[in-house]
């Protein structure tokens, strides 16, 4: 994001809250690197003074973190701030990265932006998300401050290793031997920042906009990779009970020594659930444009070999 507002010119003020990430951000292109933090009001408003657009992307996301309550007050208190923070300096505008997971559409449903909630999370990540827009757009109208919410999928590309990219840099590498054929939807990193710049100039304040180019299964996925890189490996899918008779115990040993797990119940549970997305709206609202995905996914396997990460 940091980098896609700087190639376009735009003057950049980043928040940061240590000296590793301000060298960070203005490596990456920011003018200014401000300290602050999101449950610091008083850091929040400074920052902002004489900004005309803030983009809010800060959070935090941890599937089996051993304190969901850390999680809970960066991504709902936290956004909320940045809403009141942004009201008290006369910010113009709020550019607020959600997730596709506040949608929290039913199994095996296509959501769109206007999906019904099943009323049930799998994850306190998702519950933390889902609030924190809830809360975000309620701020923001008793505030008067225009919001527009961008809701992206998984973000994958060059530079992202974690999450999803665990599973594609496991397979190029040869580690990856056993995995779950379900559903998942990507997006392209650049496709991403893009949906945000485009959100600033033509999206409707109170609006959402699903951001995914794709939905595939794991398998599809690997073979896919396989395809575009001479590296077509077995894979063996296991059954989704196995998983889950596996998250618990790990979840439990973690909790016990007061650290995040690598895979417990909730984790098992929101990854057998799958998601397959529509990100049409912002297609036809915004005026975003997708990179199909063969052609990102070989330069996401070109930089993972630059890297030495496979």
């Amino acid at each position: 994001m940091l980098s896609r507002l700087a190639a376009d010119g735009r003057r950049v003020r980043a928040v940061v809250r240590d000296e590793r990430s301000r060298s960070s951000v203005l490596a990456r292109g920011a003018q200014e690197a401000v300290p602050g933090d999101l449950l610091d009001p008083a850091a929040l408003a400074s920052a902002m003074e004489g900004c005309r657009v803030v983009y809010h992307a800060a959070g935090v996301n941890t599937l089996c973190p051993s304190d969901p309550g850390v999680m809970y007050r960066a991504n709902v208190e936290g956004s909320v701030n940045v809403v009141r923070a942004a009201a008290s300096t006369g910010v113009s505008r709020v550019v607020y990265t959600s997730s596709a997971a506040v949608i929290g559409e039913s199994q095996g449903v296509v959501a769109d932006e206007t999906t019904p909630h099943r009323g049930s999370f799998h994850t306190a990540y998702e519950r933390s998300k889902h609030d924190a827009e809830q809360a975000v757009l309620a701020e923001a109208g008793r505030l008067g401050v225009e919001v527009v919410c961008v809701n992206p999928s998984s973000v994958q590309g060059p530079g992202r290793t974690g999450g999803t990219a665990r599973l594609l840099i496991g397979y190029l590498s040869g580690r990856l031997r056993f995995a779950v054929d379900v559903a998942m939807s990507l997006v392209y990193g650049p496709d991403c920042a893009a949906a945000h710049v485009l959100a600033e100039d033509r999206g409707v304040a109170g609006e959402r906009y699903l951001v995914s180019g794709e939905t595939l299964t794991t398998g599809e996925a690997v073979a896919l990779l396989g395809e575009l890189t001479g590296r077509a490996r077995r894979v063996r899918m296991l059954p989704g009970g196995v998983v889950r008779a596996a998250a618990a115990p790990i979840g439990w040993v973690f909790r016990l020594a007061g650290r995040d797990a690598p895979l417990c119940s909730e984790a098992a549970g929101a990854l057998l659930h799958g998601h397959r997305y529509d990100g049409s709206k912002a297609e036809r609202e915004l005026g975003l444009t997708y990179t199909p995905i063969r052609d990102w996914l070989a330069v996401t396997a070109a930089w993972y070999r630059e890297e030495g990460l496979i």
